[in-house]
């Protein structure tokens, strides 16, 4: 060590290298963070505390993944060639691309520094300020962000880049030779990949051609009879082209082409018909609330009887029940036991015009994470997922829908095939491609509520959707993409285009039946869900009044003059005679039972009417007790016996004590919504506002940070190199016998705060090097990036730190995988272990004679 006789004291050189990543994010300006923040949003919350902290977080593999999760195929390939070659410029990797200048590999490259996925090895270029718009000026080198490189492909572009290949340039075999023929057919089956062949048995052709090109260095043995195509044997056969062709999105303009007035039309229709279905199950459920099963959700019999209610199949009342909940109309009560019922929010909605209740259901829909079309299917456990079962929910449908919907948005007018949508996706999102049968749940979803309309996306639908410029668009500047929240005001103008006029004209037919020739006004839709039945829709309306339906308008107060009236208004000249009649026969009987508070009472003119009441046993829970043949008493309410004897093909009505009619309201239950939105409101997705971001993580950079710049826009060697030597000096004192500054897992103080540790064994270390656990781990990822060598402190069981030099191979899950270069061996070791992190700059040799000198 330093202070035994005769050791030699060694202060490590200073070498700051702005190449890093973490140096790139630094040198990186305002605008720039701020849109690396904006487009990979998981390195905004929780909040970073410093750009080192936004360094190690934009490396981790899971943030890596989500990022390759959102390029498109252009971007990999633009990966998988700066993976091979290491190093290399934007023209270069243009070149191994594309075979040439290319204006959608050039756009790659920019969103793949955009996104640091790839950032510029500013050290291998003259100019610094154009290691930060590398692909403008094509001279900085490139490389992928530290930890990226294992998250491709083992053989990125089909190369075998862990494969040595011979020193020289590549000599194929002659024609004149006798194996030419057959090994050249050997090297052009693995030349564009797989790169892993099985070499035949030996004593035949094929075997002797793989036998000389393995003599020749064009192909290296592997295990057992695997033989390998090195990366650099590939490029040379390939031209240098690390790919055959830029990739492509596939072609929808050959999807059948809709007229924008039949998809607005289209569009509408479904829109109204699934607002129209929503009122209708909250009409229904704030009077008989459907039970919750004791695992949560909806029976399977109460669905099926809502499917008979609403008249579609169980797959649509579904839909319809779960888009209820999801737009916050629909909730389950505190009661005892409980139901589903409307929430105090369906007041508010129904008070809206249809335009913007269709808005909010299409919003409600575009946002929620519940997964209609998995009603119906089981789970691992083999369960049956019910509707409104809380398990139903998953956080990624949300960004399914707006990728589907983002392919029809490229082709307005175009209704291409979930099969087309899916291929798109391919090309879009290759490392997150959904399953076919999940596109084609969204596509007839979407068809559902009225998003698409004959199978294209309607003009209100891409009002809702976020306008963000794809890269199929060419719109991507790779610094600059807004994401702006939909426009409700602009989807409901262009939905309310696509409704045909109101009409307020019912014509009134003999048979007693009416046609409403359109849309039917407000005021005519409330008479038809008063007074009639619906038969059938289309562009018309067929109505059938019946006695049920004519009572169903007297029991919430009409007259049979006041029904007459109403509809002599709607109709063309005067109300059929037999519909007169209906109409007038039905309020002659109703009314004809009276029942009054006894606790209530049973009254009626006619004895007739009353005979066998009180022995029915049906109606034994009324408690019914015959006090005069015209009276009878029941122990119910004056409510319950009304609503059993009308549920028994009875009419009675409520009376007053002085005798005059009592018009009941039917119970309406309603359910206070879990959460302060509106359930009618945009559904805004949670904004970070990154300049602000931006500004915290320059703060937070302590001024004499070796490796911050001096300004925003970069900084020279000579300023890094001084603030560099300020650190230096104090550890050249420590080294001398002062406290020296180590961070070991010994202590939980000194993990949380970097507490200082002293002893003799304490080593000193230079500006280049960190004790700070968020820079080391940054570090260590850099160094595996770049497969360099770094010394590291360990801290063993015995709490005595070891100094020992590594090349790590993975940092991740909290672990450092290295090799040992001076031991040749390999090592794994928990990050909480390593108590500091310095570059290695001097040759392995000589660190390690270094350390046996030290010994």
């Amino acid at each position: 060590m330093a202070d035994r006789p005769g050791a030699r004291e060694r202060v490590p050189r200073i070498v700051v290298r702005m190449s890093t990543f973490t140096g790139f994010l630094r040198s990186s300006s305002d605008e720039r963070l701020g849109a690396l923040l904006a487009r990979r949003p998981d390195l905004a919350s929780p909040s970073p505390g410093n750009v080192t902290s936004l360094a190690v977080r934009a490396t981790g593999r899971a943030s890596l993944e989500r990022a390759l999760a959102s390029v498109d195929a252009v971007v990999l390939q633009v990966l998988e060639a700066a993976v091979v070659l290491d190093g290399a410029t934007s023209t270069r990797l243009q070149d191994a691309v594309a075979g040439g200048p290319h204006d959608e590999v050039a756009r790659a490259v920019d969103d793949a520094l955009a996104l640091a996925l790839l950032y510029p090895d500013t050290d291998a270029s003259d100019d610094h300020a154009a290691g930060t718009a590398a692909s403008a000026a094509g001279g900085a080198r490139l490389r992928v962000a530290p930890g990226l490189g294992d998250l491709l492909d083992a053989h990125p572009a089909g190369l075998a880049v862990e494969v040595a290949g011979p020193p020289e340039p590549v000599t194929l075999p002659s024609d004149d030779e006798p194996l030419a023929a057959p090994a050249r057919a050997v090297l052009d089956a693995l030349m564009w990949g797989p790169p892993v062949g099985l070499a035949p048995a030996p004593g035949s052709t094929a075997g002797d051609a793989v036998a000389l090109l393995v003599a020749r260095g064009l192909l290296v043995r592997g295990s057992g009879r695997h033989v390998l195509l090195p990366a650099s044997v590939a490029l040379a056969l390939r031209g240098g082209r690390t790919h055959r062709e830029v990739a492509a999105p596939p072609d929808l303009t050959g999807s059948p082409l809709r007229a924008p007035a039949t998809v607005a039309a289209e569009s509408a229709s479904a829109g109204e018909r699934c607002a129209r279905l929503v009122a209708r199950l909250l009409r229904a459920w704030e009077h008989e609330p459907p039970g919750v099963l004791r695992a949560g959700g909806l029976a399977v019999r109460e669905l099926r009887r809502t499917a008979q209610l609403l008249e579609v199949d169980e797959g649509e009342a579904a839909f319809v029940v779960e888009l209820a909940f999801a737009a916050g109309l629909l909730a389950q009560d505190d009661d005892e036991p409980a139901t589903f019922v409307p929430t105090v929010e369906l007041d508010s909605w129904r008070g809206l015009d249809l335009p913007t209740r269709w808005v909010a259901l299409a919003s409600a829909w575009l946002a929620t994470t519940r997964t209609p079309w998995l009603v119906g299917s089981r789970d691992e456990r083999g369960s049956l997922i019910a509707a409104l079962d809380p398990e139903l929910s998953r956080p990624w449908a949300p960004r399914l829908r707006a990728a589907v919907l983002g392919v029809l948005a490229r082709v307005p007018g175009r209704a291409p095939s979930a099969h087309e949508v899916v291929g798109a996706l391919g090309w879009a999102t290759p490392r997150s491609v959904p399953p076919l049968t999940a596109v084609e749940s969204v596509l007839t979803e979407a068809a559902r509520v009225g998003v698409l309309g004959a199978g294209a996306l309607s003009e209100a639908g891409r009002a809702l959707l976020p306008r963000a410029p794809g890269p199929a668009t060419g719109a991507a500047t790779g610094t600059e993409r807004t994401i702006a929240a939909h426009d409700p005001d602009a989807a409901a103008e262009a939905f309310a285009q696509g409704l045909s006029p109101e009409v307020g004209d019912l014509l009134l037919q003999g048979d007693l039946t009416g046609i409403v020739p359109g849309r039917p006004s407000p005021e005519l839709e409330a008479l038809i869900d008063r007074a009639a039945t619906v038969e059938s829709r289309g562009g018309a309306i067929t109505v059938r009044f019946t006695p049920d339906s004519v009572r169903r308008a007297l029991d919430e107060g009409l007259t049979a003059d006041d029904l007459l009236d109403t509809l002599a208004s709607f109709g063309r000249g005067p109300v059929p005679q037999g519909l007169e009649y209906l109409v007038r026969d039905a309020a002659r009987r109703h009314g004809r039972l009276r029942a009054g508070a006894a606790s209530s009472y049973l009254r009626a003119d006619d004895p007739a009417l009353l005979a066998g009441l009180a022995e029915d046993p049906r109606l034994a829970e009324l408690g019914l007790l015959q006090l005069a043949p015209t009276v009878l008493a029941a122990q119910a309410s004056t409510h319950e016996v009304v609503e059993a004897l009308r549920a028994h093909g009875l009419a009675p009505v409520a009376e007053t004590p002085d005798g005059q009619v009592l018009h009941l309201e039917r119970t309406v239950r309603r359910a206070r919504r879990r959460g302060s939105r509106r359930a009618f409101a945009p559904v805004a997705s949670r904004q970070v506002d990154t300049a602000a971001l931006v500004r915290r993580l320059r703060a937070s950079d302590e001024p004499g940070d070796a490796r911050r710049p001096a300004s925003r826009s970069g900084t020279s060697d000579e300023q890094v190199t001084s603030d560099a030597q300020v650190t230096s000096d104090a550890h050249t004192r420590a080294a001398a016998g002062d406290d020296a500054t180590l961070v070991g897992p010994t202590s939980s103080a000194a993990d949380a705060t970097g507490t200082a540790t002293t002893g003799s064994s304490a080593r000193s270390w230079a500006g280049s090097g960190t004790a700070d656990p968020v820079d080391a781990l940054a570090l260590l990822r850099e160094a595996a990036a770049e497969r360099a060598n770094v010394w590291v402190e360990l801290v063993g069981p015995t709490g005595r730190p070891e100094r020992r030099l590594l090349r790590p191979l993975r940092v991740e899950g909290g672990r450092l995988r290295a090799a040992d270069p001076v031991r040749e061996s390999e090592l794994t070791v928990a990050v909480h272990r390593i108590g500091a992190v310095e570059r290695a700059d001097e040759p392995v040799d000589q660190a390690a004679d270094q350390d046996q000198e030290d010994m």
